[in-house]
């Protein structure tokens, strides 16, 4: 038998055996396309037949220098052999310079980090813990359309109300305001130029009129991502923290999707320039998918006791060097330049299919954090989800192209937000694969 005959049998039989197992994970009613992959290497897949594909979302936007970089899982694979894990309990010198990096890279007001978390939800969910318990208060601030995260707490503090809507735990306390949308401003100004920061009239009446008096903070994300990629103007953020300030409301950025060099800063907070009390970071952090997160804080939150917001894995070792050597990576200013140039390039790229198909209504976008609206129609701006959800079928289908569409708010944002170790070739690439799969619906 020859040697492709023998791999193509193998083949077969692998994916047989893996249409088999599939009847034993849990999948609910959990869209899981049936394609399975065995192999990646930067923004590249391979399926169990051989095909390529270019994943244009880094993951789920968490896969900041792409799969299986080897600076990081080389980097692991000796930590592999010293230690693994260690109980928090006890100190490691990677946990110190981790902690020692993230205050190095963050906005200078924030003096530390607490590590004890596993995921983006239980770092947003600890922010607010340590909120309450500086300020003594208990309502927290949050948006139409965020995100924030699927634990309990956050779930309630997400403005995603098909997440609640088979659960009830009787949590109170949480309230919801407008998040800035430019293209679809209720306020008829169509552009951030022309803001003129209504939306935030609605916080400060929320704050004067319908709150008890008894805010402790408030949470959001400085883009919006599962939201639609929405990117305030800069001065939006500069009067949100005066109001907070004003009222003794601690701002809290869940930069879990913006963070760690996305938006061609290391954090987003230092694109808009304004500095948030707290940052929550994860996603990116982990490099090439190892599983990490942290509460970026002023030194007057450092009170709390840790037990209040602790858990198993929080500085599991292994993550915390790939997290080390990930940020070692990242943090140069080339390594960032190349962000902004990618993402440049990306978004000049896809005016121009602006220009070229009328459904593109908007596009958007910072570093490597970019989405684009689908619509039936550009003067009314009527959201397209059925042709959204389609082009991201045909992507994948026939093009090999992995696109991520935002299942909430209106449906109809594409998002591209590649790996940031992607060279200028490889975003040719892709955009040309893109505009051919658009091209296809252009009728």
């Amino acid at each position: 038998m020859s040697t492709t005959t023998t791999a193509t049998t193998s083949t077969q039989t692998a994916s047989t055996d893996n249409a088999e197992l599939k009847k034993y994970l849990f999948r609910g009613e959990y869209d899981i396309h049936d394609l399975t992959f065995d192999r990646c290497e930067g923004i590249y897949l391979w399926d169990t037949d051989g095909r390529r594909y270019i994943d244009t979302a880094a993951g789920t936007f968490n896969l900041s220098l792409g799969y299986t970089n080897k600076e990081v899982v080389e980097t692991a694979k000796e930590q592999c052999d010293k230690m693994i894990h260690l109980s928090s309990s006890y100190f490691n010198e990677n946990v110190l310079q981790l902690a020692k990096k993230l205050v190095e890279v963050s906005p200078e007001n924030l003096t530390r980090a607490h590590l004890k978390v596993s995921g983006g939800s239980t770092a947003n969910e600890g922010a607010v813990k340590l909120s309450q318990y500086y300020t003594g208060k208990r309502e927290v601030i949050s948006y139409y359309m965020s995100h924030v995260g699927q634990t309990i707490f956050m779930q309630e503090a997400s403005g995603l109300s098909f997440r609640r809507s088979k659960f009830d735990f009787g949590i109170g306390g949480i309230s919801h305001v407008q998040y800035p949308y430019c293209y679809r401003c209720p306020y008829g100004h169509g552009n951030c130029e022309n803001c003129g920061l209504e939306c935030l009239n609605e916080l400060k009446n929320y704050i004067a009129y319908g709150s008890s008096g008894d805010i402790a903070c408030l949470i959001i994300e400085p883009i919006q991502g599962n939201g639609g990629n929405q990117v305030p103007p800069k001065a939006y953020f500069k009067e949100l923290k005066k109001i907070c300030d004003d009222n003794g409301i601690v701002l809290i950025f869940d930069e879990i999707q913006t963070g760690v060099g996305r938006t061609g800063k290391m954090y987003a907070a230092q694109h808009f320039d304004v500095q948030p009390n707290i940052i929550t970071t994860a996603k990116g952090l982990g490099g090439t998918g190892f599983q990490i997160a942290g509460i970026l804080m002023e030194e007057k939150f450092n009170r709390m006791e840790s037990f209040l917001h602790s858990f198993t894995y929080g500085t599991n070792i292994l993550s915390v060097t790939a997290a080390l050597k990930t940020l070692s990576i990242i943090d140069d200013p080339k390594f960032l330049n190349n962000v902004t140039v990618c993402g440049q390039y990306i978004m000049d790229r896809l005016r121009k299919m602006q220009d070229k198909y009328e459904f593109i209504g908007d596009v958007r976008g910072v570093g490597l954090m970019i989405g684009f609206e689908i619509v039936k129609d550009r003067k009314t701006k009527k959201a397209d989800r059925e042709l959204t959800l389609q082009i991201v079928h045909r992507a994948l289908d026939q093009y090999g192209l992995m696109l991520r569409s935002s299942l909430y708010g209106f449906g109809n944002v594409l998002k591209i937000r590649p790996a940031l170790n992607i060279t200028m070739d490889q975003c040719e690439e892709m955009m040309d694969i893109l505009d051919e799969c658009l091209a296809s619906f252009d009728h």
